[in-house]
């Protein structure tokens, strides 16, 4: 019987999956290396000018909404004073252990339990528990490229950091900043520290598309991506209805309406006139992530305040410069690397590891939740999306009913098979970048869709018809959780906590009688 849960890491992922857990009767503990929770939102990770990609009623829980107070795209502080808050109002910060860093998680099975061995500051610690839950997430190991020339640019002064390693615009005041990467930490990162730095100079190898928060100065983005219709603008693997029709016969509608915002962020951001355009379509912003437009960032390029050389890559560091593939040598103090993160799960035995990914590092995990035929185990959070948040909580909901025995999941055989043909279709469409089999952009509700067909629950008509044209809002799936406690007699974690009070005090009252 499955009882007790440890869960690794407190993002988004890790604390909806210690709530979710937890108000269905389970005892969590989450283990935090950092000092706060917040995963990729801790203090420890934020980088000057970083703030949400989702507006403010997008990027919640289902039912724990940001303060009305926090501006339409919240900063990474108010992110992680969320989370926080989310934390202490369900009860969850008491399990967390902070400052503990996983160091191995073996599972025994005679036993029929993991092993999770941590260290917390200066105590090792032991823990057996029933089941295991991988919330690192997909941002876990940030990644610098090994430049030549590395050792003698550091010992004249200078700094090759990741961005999430830079935390005080400060660093940055008075020297020669070159930034790497066209992403939108990188240029978020630029246009944080151009006003202080001697020069900034952004090192893209390739350009993207970039989304204007406002389109045409007026329409909120989440207009066009944070819908169903928006959704559909981009071809799923299985196609049914409507996205039929606009990927079939009404291809020339569905084109037409890309080629009209195309031509509006074209204009808007000034992308001909900066020698900034893509030179490819709009619809390549599905293939890794949709990045914003960083507050300010093409106007400083106007004003020459910042430089972007495109196309090139560092190919070696010397002394106080970048030397880049075009034959350029680049004035550098302090290089700033947006170039991405690496899916790890370095705590797990080789032999786990090696049957939860296949030869090439992806994750084959059924519904991007469960690997195929490991015992115990689950991931949560490896699953890159629009509504990220929203996913995680899903997938953990869908967990409790695994949990409980209620999924009929496919045989063994056939859930490889659909895990194969996913990724085949990911690699095709995402020109390799799907971040090791992780990466379901855009097809948020796609797979929120799919999580709860296996829960054999569904979004009232009406809501799914609201969805199709306006933003999704995450209260629109609170329904779940409360069905799932009246399936069940679940008690939610904070009416429980009443409950116990409420026990206190008349404990307390007859005793004083």
């Amino acid at each position: 019987m499955i009882k007790t849960v440890a869960i690794i890491g407190a993002g988004f992922a890790g604390l909806s999956t210690a709530k979710v857990l937890k108000t269905f009767g389970y005892e969590v503990t989450v283990f935090e290396k950092a000092a706060d929770v917040g995963g990729v939102w801790s203090a420890s990770r934020r980088y000057p000018g970083l703030t949400t990609q989702n507006p403010r009623t997008t990027y919640a829980l289902s039912d724990f909404p940001m303060p009305a107070s926090y501006p339409e795209w919240p900063s990474g502080a108010q992110v992680q004073a969320y989370l926080a808050a989310y934390a202490e109002h369900f009860g969850i910060a008491e399990h967390v252990l902070l400052e503990t860093e996983v160091q191995r998680a073996s599972y025994d099975e005679r036993s029929a339990t993991w092993t999770v061995r941590a260290r917390r500051r200066r105590e090792a610690l032991s823990l057996a528990f029933d089941f295991l839950v991988v919330c690192n997430g997909i941002f876990s190991a940030p990644f610098v490229p090994s430049y030549a020339g590395r050792d003698e640019f550091v010992a004249n002064g200078g700094r090759i950091c990741h961005t999430c390693e830079l935390h005080d615009p400060e660093d940055a005041r008075g020297k020669h900043v070159l930034v790497v990467g066209y992403g939108k930490s990188s240029c978020d990162v630029a246009s944080a520290v151009a006003s202080t730095s001697a020069s900034t100079t952004v090192v893209a190898r390739e350009l993207i598309w970039k989304v204007p928060k406002l389109l045409g100065k007026l329409l909120n983005f989440k207009f066009l991506l944070l819908t169903r219709m928006g959704e559909a603008l981009f071809e799923y693997i299985e196609l049914a209805g409507l996205e039929r029709f606009l990927h079939g016969a009404g291809r020339g509608i569905r084109d037409a309406m890309l080629g009209s915002v195309e031509a509006v962020i074209t204009r808007q951001l000034r992308l001909r006139e900066l020698g900034l355009h893509p030179g490819k379509p709009l619809e390549t912003i599905a293939r890794s992530t949709v990045s914003l437009a960083s507050d300010g960032f093409f106007e400083q390029v106007a004003s020459g305040a910042l430089t972007v050389e495109r196309n090139v890559e560092i190919v070696r560091l010397s002394a106080g410069y970048a030397h880049l593939s075009d034959g350029r040598e680049v004035r550098a103090d302090l290089v700033v690397c947006g170039t991405g993160f690496q899916q790890r799960v370095p705590f797990l035995d080789d032999d786990v590891v090696r049957r939860v990914t296949d030869a090439q590092g992806n994750f084959q995990l059924h519904r991007s939740v469960l690997p195929v035929g490991v015992p115990r185990l689950a991931f949560n959070g490896y699953n890159s999306s629009f509504f990220s948040q929203l996913n995680c909580e899903m997938s953990a909901l869908w967990l409790v009913q695994h949990l409980r025995g209620d999924i009929a999941l496919p045989s063994e055989a056939a859930q490889r098979e659909h895990i194969a043909r996913r990724l085949a279709w990911m690699e095709a469409r995402t020109a390799g970048k799907h971040a090791k089999g992780t990466n379901i952009i855009p097809f948020s509700l796609h797979h929120i869709d799919e999580l709860l067909a296996d829960m054999k629950m569904t979004l009232s008509p009406a809501k799914r018809v609201a969805q199709w044209l306006l933003p999704v809002d995450p209260s629109d799936y609170a329904y779940v959780e409360r069905a799932l406690r009246a399936r069940y007699g679940a008690e939610s974690a904070r009416d429980a906590a009443a409950s116990h009070e409420r026990a206190t005090r008349e404990e307390h009252a007859e005793a004083a009688e």
